[in-house]
C-alpha cells in the first residue's frame, strides 16, 4: 500500500513532467535547469549540498522539499545521526516554528528508511 512518500515521489514525477512539457516558457525550464545544476559536484560535494538545501527547506518551512532533500540525503548516505545534526541546526536556525517541519522530517526519514532495503552507513559501524 502506497504511502504518503510514495505518493508525494508520484505526483512531483508526474507534475514536472507536465511542466517541462515541450511548450514550457524558457524561464521556468532554465529555473528548473538552475535548481538542478545547483546540487552538481562542485567545489563541494553533492551529498553535502543536499544537506545544505535540506536544511534550508526546513527553515523556509516547505514540506515538499523537505521531502525532496531528505530522500537525496538518504540516497547520498547520511546516518540518522548525521541527519538530526541537520535537523538541530534547522531548528536553531529557523526558532520553535520549524517543529512542525522537524516532525514532518524525522516521518519522510522514518519512512524512507522502512521501504529501504540492504544495509547502511549506520549499520557498518556496529
Amino acid at each position: 500500500m502506497p504511502n504518503r512518500l510514495d505518493e508525494f515521489e508520484a505526483y512531483r514525477e508526474k507534475m514536472n513532467a507536465r511542466i517541462l512539457s515541450k511548450d514550457t516558457h524558457l524561464g521556468i525550464r532554465r529555473f528548473f535547469n538552475l535548481d538542478t545544476n545547483a546540487y552538481a559536484e562542485g567545489a563541494l560535494p553533492s551529498a553535502t549540498k543536499q544537506l545544505l538545501g535540506l536544511v534550508a527547506s526546513m527553515v523556509l518551512r516547505c514540506n515538499d522539499c523537505i521531502d525532496y532533500h531528505v530522500l537525496e540525503c538518504i540516497e547520498s548516505g547520511f546516518t540518522d545521526a548525521e541527519l538530526d545534526e541537520a535537523f538541530n541546526t534547522a531548528l536553531v536556525v529557523g526558532g520553535s516554528i520549524v517543529i512542525p517541519h522537524l516532525r514532518h522530517a524525522v516521518e519522510t526519514r522514518d519512512l524512507a528508511r522502512s521501504r529501504r532495503s540492504g544495509p547502511t552507513r549506520e549499520d557498518d559501524n556496529k
